[in-house]
């Protein structure tokens, strides 16, 4: 089985749940902390063997790409000044990983997004990691489910347990359990309604694919608001692939929404000696004011 080598990353998306501010800044850019968002998930892949990685962009991105380039001015400014420590971390984000782009020209959801990366894919599986998502795990999840492809090869994506009231906010699977948090998918459902969801294990961002999802979203019709959805191609892989569901292990933060983008910040400065106590100590206070 070939190693998985290439992830793609789309962050083409308008950001809508996180208006106002998303109307001139990338969602992927907002702060968890002092890192935009969209920096734990390149590290995540990073962190999972990953050597070359593909942003799918938009209209009004331009600051992902500038974010991973060098940044002349500024180094040149930290360096007279003796800053080397700032310098560092200036340049480490520079050279993280080699980062390519691709530009989705129209907003035609994730399949289609993820369908501009056809020309980066050659005959192999692939990654695919959404920066809405952001999962603190001691394991990058990406790295979970490669050795879960590795035992049992095909297709696998990342699956949460929900709140049977939640499913209609998820695509949910049908599946047969086969061992501990690994199960065998029969069918896939966008967004069901409770009373029709065939379980509670909701998709989440994360997916290993191969490049037969290509033909399968050149098959895919548009959907509702015209958008191309990858579950629907997944579906069609099902006829002749097999698709496995992990049940990761770590903490998922949405910060495509505010009270996740809220929790993720909170969450990951507790991680952070120099922050923690203080922090923890102003939470109490503010408390207690309620």
């Amino acid at each position: 089985m070939k190693e998985i080598k290439k992830v793609v990353i789309p962050v083409g998306g308008f950001g809508t749940r996180l208006l106002p501010i998303t109307k001139s800044q990338p969602k992927e850019m907002l702060p968890i902390v002092d890192k935009p968002a969209v920096q734990y998930v390149v590290e995540e892949a990073i962190n999972s063997g990953i050597k070359d990685i593909l942003l799918i962009t938009g209209r009004g991105k331009r600051a992902i790409e500038d974010y991973f380039d060098y940044a002349i001015e500024l180094e040149q400014e930290l360096e007279q000044k003796g800053k080397h420590d700032l310098l560092k971390i200036v340049r480490e984000t520079s050279e993280l990983a080699s980062i390519f782009y691709v530009r989705q020209k129209l907003a035609r959801g994730l399949g289609d997004a993820v369908y501009h990366a056809k020309g980066f894919i050659n005959d192999e599986y692939f990654g695919v990691l959404l920066a809405d998502d952001i999962i603190d795990a001691d394991v990058p999840v990406l790295k979970q489910m490669i050795q879960i492809h590795k035992k049992y090869g095909g297709n696998v994506i990342a699956v949460m347990k929900v709140p049977m009231s939640n499913v209609k906010s998820y695509g949910i699977i049908e599946a047969k359990k086969i061992e501990n948090r690994v199960y065998e998918v029969k069918d896939l459902v966008e967004k069901p309604e409770p009373i029709e969801a065939p379980s509670n294990l909701a998709i989440v961002g994360r997916y290993i694919l191969n490049h037969t999802i290509f033909e399968a979203l050149e098959k895919t019709q548009p959907g509702k608001n015209g958008e191309i959805q990858l579950t629907d191609a997944i579906r069609k892989l099902l006829l002749n692939e097999r698709v496995f569901a992990y049940e990761f292990e770590g903490t998922r933060y949405d910060v495509g929404e505010k009270l996740g983008l809220i929790k993720a910040n909170i969450a990951f400065s507790f991680k952070r000696e120099e922050l923690k106590e203080e922090l923890k100590n102003y939470l109490k206070d503010l408390c207690k004011e309620d």
